[in-house]
């Protein structure tokens, strides 16, 4: 019964559809290098529309999420998730609604083993069975308590329209109501996203400052994943008052592919990818990232890397970080020796603490 209940909420969701609406959105078009970047400003009308269907997809999708976390909680099981658990359990657990498919890569050729003990992620190093378990058994802590954990960012017209925005969203680590928030970001190279080595753990940490974290899943690619990151700042500022967040001085957080979103939105804006204009973060905290474009108007910047990082060059970060400080903005870098690309929080290398640092920068730059 409880299950039939569960399919038919999820039929509910993807058939509440009425009328395809096209939403006109700007893109930026990079080169994979990520050293220079061309912007082109969007039609008033198509931020317009953008925005407005950034209230729509929280007014029409969170009755749904809410009733489905309500039937979820029904659904719930007192056993907690191992580091034997399957991957395909997790997927499954009938207390999460269909965004489960979102917790690990869309695309299952960039990670691999069977079990949370053998998680693999396509470029990336040091993924911690006990973290991959604990964000999983949060995850079901929250879902079994009837939480919302999971926020679409895109409309069910939109989704029809284009079924690839069906693949974006925002994960919810929550803080203290009325906290700031941050927006995680993974890298995954333009081609996937490893959420659960490279912005779980992040958004975990930091919800547990008391601050307020999400996670974005966004559509891989160069035009497509600053246009979701874009979104999702428009739906949090829309949001903000049932999200119950804080929306000034916000950070934007990033590593490797995801780095490269962060920076993106705070030097260029929201009105660069089809939303009209949001404020722009506070803080900007980027990993391991080769890109080395200036444009003058970086935020506050915050940086880290290996110094065997053999994808993102640290004296490339230090460079761009040298000119952000002769522009006369604030901006650091932590350079960890022999650290390769890919190692998420630190927890157990020299870079470990380096979150509760980068935490401290944000802080300082907060009015």
């Amino acid at each position: 019964m409880k299950a039939t209940i569960i399919k038919a909420l999820q039929h509910l969701l993807k058939e509440n559809k009425k009328k395809i609406v096209t939403v006109a959105v700007c893109g930026m078009v990079f080169g994979l290098c990520g050293c220079s970047a061309a912007t082109t400003g969007p039609a008033q009308s198509s931020q317009s529309n953008a925005s407005a269907s950034a209230v729509k997809a929280g007014d029409e999708t969170g009755a749904v999420n809410r009733e489905m976390a309500a039937t979820n909680k029904q659904a719930s099981s007192s056993e907690k998730f191992t580091v034997s658990t399957p991957i395909q359990d997790v997927i499954r657990y009938p207390g999460f609604g269909n965004y489960s498919r979102l917790i690990f890569p869309v695309n299952p050729g960039y990670y691999s083993g069977s079990t949370l003990g053998n998680l693999s992620l396509t470029w990336y190093t040091g993924i911690r069975p006990e973290k991959t378990v604990e964000i999983c058994n949060y995850f079901k802590q929250h879902a079994d308590a009837g939480d919302v954990i999971f926020y679409d960012i895109y409309t069910p017209e939109e989704k029809a329209a284009d079924s690839s925005k069906k693949d974006a969203g925002l994960f919810f680590f929550k803080g203290k109501p009325g906290a700031k928030f941050a927006i995680c970001n993974s890298g995954g190279g333009m081609v996937f996203v490893g959420s659960m080595h490279d912005s779980f753990p992040h958004a975990l940490e930091i919800s547990k400052k008391g601050y307020n974290a999400f996670a974005l899943i966004y559509r891989a690619g160069y035009r497509t994943g600053p246009e979701d990151l874009a979104r999702a700042i428009a739906f949090i500022h829309t949001h903000a008052k049932e999200l119950q967040v804080d929306t000034a001085d916000y950070s934007l957080w990033g590593g490797s592919a995801g780095a490269r979103l962060a920076a993106w939105l705070g030097s260029h804006g929201t009105q660069a990818f089809g939303e009209k204009p949001y404020p722009r973060p506070a803080a900007v905290i980027m990993q391991y990232t080769g890109l080395s474009e200036v444009t003058g108007r970086e935020p506050a910047t915050y940086n880290c890397v290996g110094t065997s990082d053999h994808i993102a060059p640290y004296y490339v970060m230090q460079a761009r970080i040298n000119q952000i400080r002769a522009n006369g903005t604030n901006a650091e870098i932590e350079v960890f020796p022999g650290l390769d690309h890919g190692f998420g929080i630190g927890t157990g290398t020299v870079a470990e603490g380096w979150v509760g640092r980068a935490i401290s920068f944000w802080e300082k730059q907060m009015k």
